[in-house]
């Protein structure tokens, strides 16, 4: 059995809700003339009819496009790996006490020739613990003492360590730097001689690494860590003549905490 037809009225009320429901819109087409001359669809009312879920969907499209711009993550942050400069000074004469001092405190400036001599003119033949033969002319092979009075002139103290100690007992973060007096060929320009004299060198941390700075390197000579640096002291001291001093400040050795033994 057919459904029965809803009345004219009824129907025109229903059908037009119907397609308000669906989203149409009315819209009015423009008269156009005929071939006959006659107007064609004057007054003729259709719809386009779009979809409501389309609509949605388009909404939520955008809505994931806007979200998902602003969980974009940022550009990865740039960091410049360019290593610290290691200031070295190389060999003149016979002023490696002077680079020594001027490698470890990492400063052309921190000592000079000058003011070495003047603290050897200084100093009495008393208080002299090696009273080795030095330059009257000021041409270098400083001693100890001369050492020892220029740090004490910028606050610092340098601590003659006893070899028959470990140097695992060292506390590395409290010491400035190291010098080490250690036997050296002796050279006439690019000639060396089957002879050793006495040679200051410096070692000290820059930028996390421990460098063995030589005037006679032609550059910085890494070492490694702390662990690396220990067993460099270590070998260097196992050799015939060769002494160790640590720099430190005048706190740090007035307290003695440069000793991990306490």
């Amino acid at each position: 059995m057919g459904s029965a037809p809803y009345p004219a009225g009824e129907w025109k009320g229903k059908g037009r809700g119907g397609l308000q429901e669906l989203g149409c819109m009315p819209w009015k087409v423009s008269k156009q003339k005929g071939g006959g001359g006659g107007e064609v669809g004057m007054g003729a009312e259709e719809r386009k009819c779009r979809d409501p879920r389309d609509s949605q969907q388009q909404q939520q499209q955008q809505d994931l496009s806007s979200s998902s711009s602003s969980l974009t993550p940022p550009a990865p942050l740039q960091f410049s790996l360019t290593p610290l400069p290691i200031y070295h000074e190389k060999q003149r004469r016979e002023l490696c006490a002077l680079h020594a001092l001027n490698n470890v405190f990492q400063d052309g400036t921190a000592f000079s020739r000058d003011t070495l001599q003047e603290i050897y003119q200084r100093l009495s033949p008393s208080t002299l613990v090696t009273p080795h033969k030095k330059s009257m002319l000021g041409n270098g092979n400083y001693d100890v003492n001369v050492i020892m009075a220029a740090l004490q002139t910028r606050g610092f103290e340098a601590v003659w360590w006893d070899k028959r100690r470990d140097v695992g007992s060292i506390e590395l973060s409290n010491v400035t730097g190291f010098i080490l007096n250690v036997p050296s060929n002796l050279r006439w320009g690019p000639l060396r001689l089957p002879l050793k004299r006495q040679h200051w060198i410096g070692v000290r941390e820059v930028g996390g690494v421990y460098y063995n700075l030589d005037s006679k390197l032609r550059s910085p000579q890494p070492i490694g860590n702390p662990d690396e640096l220990r067993k460099f002291l270590r070998q260097q001291l196992r050799g015939k003549n060769c002494e160790l001093l640590l720099v430190v400040s005048e706190e740090v050795e007035a307290h003695q905490t440069w000793r991990s033994d306490g």
